[in-house]
């Protein structure tokens, strides 16, 4: 019989997996575009290809994950237009700005986690409020060089987009207490499709051939950072909560960083160090933190791999 600790770990290791993966979409998205690949081409290509995957996979061994009722459907559409927006807008900031910088700013979505959560009543513990609190200064830190703002709108769109990635996690929280994760990221990722297309196809220009090179970081950003990160990363929230997968996902910019400092030669000032030391503090602390959750009763492994029970309970919706 599982335990609640052991089921809280699982839940912890499939998030912190799904980190691992979208840590690499900063990377692999400025490789894209030193391959000459638009944002939005980018965008709509690897998010088409990762739906196109899922459905693949699902028709193959998941079917009975594809089915879904009305009322459902209409949150994971809404998770799905959220992220789809927020996506577009990551990309076109992380065209701005450097892979490491970008992906911290966007990473600050625990903050509208925690705005959207306690708007609905949701309880937060004091050390998350700390931990946020250090989030926001180590924003300062890292945007802020010599007399100004480091590109301001390449700045206001990666937070902006993790504005939007927050609002997808607390829909997400609330439609998992009905809806397996795996039914949730299928349609959640096909309403993404949906939405970054429609940019690309109503396009005045035409599209640009892309290189080979172009096309290897594509796919690869369709295969890890899109599709693996999002059905762990929804395997992790039905056992933690909105919240906390939020808090937990902040280790996912230490991957990033070091990846972008390694591979594309980015660095960091003193200030910006600082921030990023910051930012490492408030992951660390989450050790301290006793508010994990668990939102249902059968283990997480038995999530991943058999079919759960139907419905959850009102404790399930708020986390």
């Amino acid at each position: 019989m599982d335990t609640q600790p052991n089921r809280n770990l699982q839940g912890v290791a499939a998030t912190l997996l799904s980190t691992l993966f979208a840590g690499l979409a900063p990377i692999l998205g400025k490789l894209a575009y030193q391959a000459q690949v638009a944002p939005t081409t980018l965008v709509a290509l690897r998010t088409a290809l990762a739906a196109g995957l899922l459905w693949v996979m699902y028709l193959l061994f998941w079917r009975r994950y594809i089915h879904i009722d009305r009322h459902n459907l209409v949150g994971c559409v809404g998770m799905g237009l959220a992220n789809g927006l927020g996506s577009l807008l990551y990309y076109n900031g992380l065209s701005r700005v450097d892979a490491s910088l970008a992906h911290l700013l966007y990473s600050m979505y625990p903050f509208w986690v925690f705005i959207f959560l306690s708007a609905a009543g949701h309880p937060v513990s004091r050390l998350s409020l700390m931990r946020l609190a250090m989030a926001l200064v180590s924003v300062f830190l890292l945007t802020w060089q010599g007399a100004g703002l480091v590109d301001p709108l390449g700045v206001t769109l990666m937070i902006s987009a993790g504005a939007l990635y927050g609002f997808h996690l607390v829909l997400g929280q609330w439609t998992l207490a009905d809806v397996h994760s795996r039914t949730v990221t299928l349609y959640g990722l096909t309403t993404m499709a949906v939405v970054v297309g429609i940019p690309f196809l109503l396009q005045s220009q035409p599209v640009e051939p892309i290189s080979t090179s172009g096309w290897t970081a594509i796919l690869l950003l369709a295969i890890f950072p899109t599709a693996l990160a999002r059905l762990l990363v929804f395997a992790g929230l039905r056992n933690l909560g909105g919240f906390q997968t939020a808090l937990l996902g902040l280790a996912e910019p230490l991957v990033a960083v070091t990846l972008a400092f390694v591979l594309l030669g980015e660095s960091f000032t003193a200030p910006q160090w600082l921030g990023a030391a910051l930012f490492a503090v408030s992951v660390l602390l989450i050790r301290r933190d006793t508010g994990l959750q668990v939102i249902d009763e059968e283990a997480w492994w038995d999530n991943l791999f058999t079919s759960p029970k139907v419905g959850g309970s009102k404790e399930a919706a708020d986390g």
